[in-house]
């Protein structure tokens, strides 16, 4: 925020998993409003926001693929579907918050929501509305990590923010490995040479080509997308 981050706009990167409810629904209702209070305060303070956001929590294109019932171009193509329902349930959440929200999706659907073009998109944040971009980059084999920097680049941001189930890059995965250590700062070089898993090796690269620093840290603190960029709670900065 101005004063204690570099950042004015950035680009919020969701996992569609962290949406869903503890029964196993697809959404939780008082998860999608305390992350549009934790939005709200952040534009407050003067961020300009935009987000993409997985649908993990519905469907995973190369999951289904991978079962070999489904060929990988239709299984990502379901997959597209699902974040754009994600998204159009992230606006309603805005508005219903007070924030003025737009979807836009990579995947025309002209009767549902207004499809991504750069330049309206630009204009949309210039106005302090937060875009929820939608349809990953609108192709298959491409994750929405990948479509997150893509967008994050193309609408000027000043880093990505990922939002996710731990808090920060760790050397392998906490959950399995006791022993892993989090990184406080690390290049987008040795992420790609380390394997990490973070984020995909082609995000990594077009952020690192894009000189995009990527911030990385938990949803799951209080109000935790405004903490992390006010550097409050624990996160890992990778950098070009």
């Amino acid at each position: 925020m101005p004063g204690s981050t570099p950042f004015r706009r950035v680009l919020v990167k969701l996992s569609g998993e962290a949406l869903a409810a503890p029964d196993g629904y697809w959404l939780h209702p008082p998860t999608l409003a305390g992350l549009a209070e934790d939005i709200a305060a952040t534009i407050e303070q003067g961020m300009e926001i935009a987000i993409v956001v997985g649908g993990g929590n519905m469907i995973r294109g190369a999951r289904i693929s991978a079962a070999g019932w489904i060929d990988r171009a239709t299984g990502d193509s379901l997959g597209m579907m699902a974040t754009v329902m994600n998204s159009l349930a992230i606006e309603t959440a805005l508005n219903a918050a007070g924030v003025q929200a737009r979807t836009m999706s990579a995947v025309s659907m002209p009767t549902i929501c207004e499809t991504y073009a750069r330049q309206p998109a630009l204009h949309h944040l210039d106005k302090g509305q937060v875009v929820v971009l939608a349809g990953g980059t609108g192709n298959p084999y491409f994750t929405t990590d990948t479509a997150a920097v893509l967008r994050a680049a193309e609408l000027r941001c000043d880093a990505v923010l990922k939002a996710t189930q731990v808090d920060g890059v760790y050397s392998a995965d906490p959950k399995k490995d006791p022993t892993a250590t989090r990184y406080d700062r690390i290049t987008h070089d040795e992420a790609i040479a380390r394997d990490l898993k973070v984020m995909d090796t082609a995000a990594f690269a077009l952020a690192r080509e894009s000189r995009l620093s990527i911030v990385v840290g938990s949803m799951h603190a209080p109000s935790s997308i405004a903490a992390i960029l006010a550097g409050t709670v624990p996160c890992t900065h990778v950098v070009p």
